[in-house]
């Protein structure tokens, strides 16, 4: 059976991207879903000068471990100040480190929400750009705007956004 890697980029024990990731990854068929969080790979701000002298941590490579072991990844970036956070941006910058194409060319599903209207728009747009250039199979985008509004009982209550959700797993799920 397909494993996949369905995470948040996000540190918060109450995160809406990791309810919405937790929700997505239930809708792929026939799969092992691993909801891996960020908090169980804590790592030093990236230096070049820890790196030099410490060298990469093992959190790092247990990141990166988990990556390729999955056949495909579903993530849900938050956003801060119109980019990743700054725990997604420290793993990422860690984990290039030990592999520039560690996304490793397998089905991605991108997705963001946040309690506003553009949804994660802007982190989003960053992703779309930055992640191929790391070997990212973007299969598709999906951005979930208003959550407060659009999710409850953990699922999206939007029939249209909901629609929008399951076809873009439809395309996840063929790629697998």
């Amino acid at each position: 059976m397909k494993q996949i890697l369905a995470f948040a980029g996000s540190n918060s024990k109450k995160s809406i991207n990791k309810q919405l990731v937790i929700y997505a990854a239930s809708l792929v068929e026939d799969v092992d879903a691993y909801i891996l969080d960020l908090n169980d790979y804590e790592l030093p701000l990236y230096s070049i000068d820890y790196e030099n002298e410490y060298g990469i941590p093992d959190n790092a490579h247990k990141f990166l471990k988990a990556i390729n072991e999955a056949d495909g990844v579903l993530l849900s970036l938050a956003e801060h100040n119109g980019a990743y956070s700054a725990v997604f941006k420290n793993i990422f910058d860690w984990t290039s480190r030990i592999n520039g194409n560690f996304w490793g060319e397998k089905p991605m599903l991108l997705m963001a929400t946040s309690p506003g209207a553009r949804g994660g728009a802007s982190v989003l747009s960053i992703a779309q750009d930055r992640f191929p250039r790391h070997a990212a199979n973007i299969t598709g985008v999906f951005s979930l705007p208003s959550f407060k509004v659009n999710f409850s009982e953990q699922k999206i209550i939007d029939k249209t956004l909901n629609d929008e959700l399951k076809k873009h797993i439809k395309v996840f799920n063929k790629a697998l």
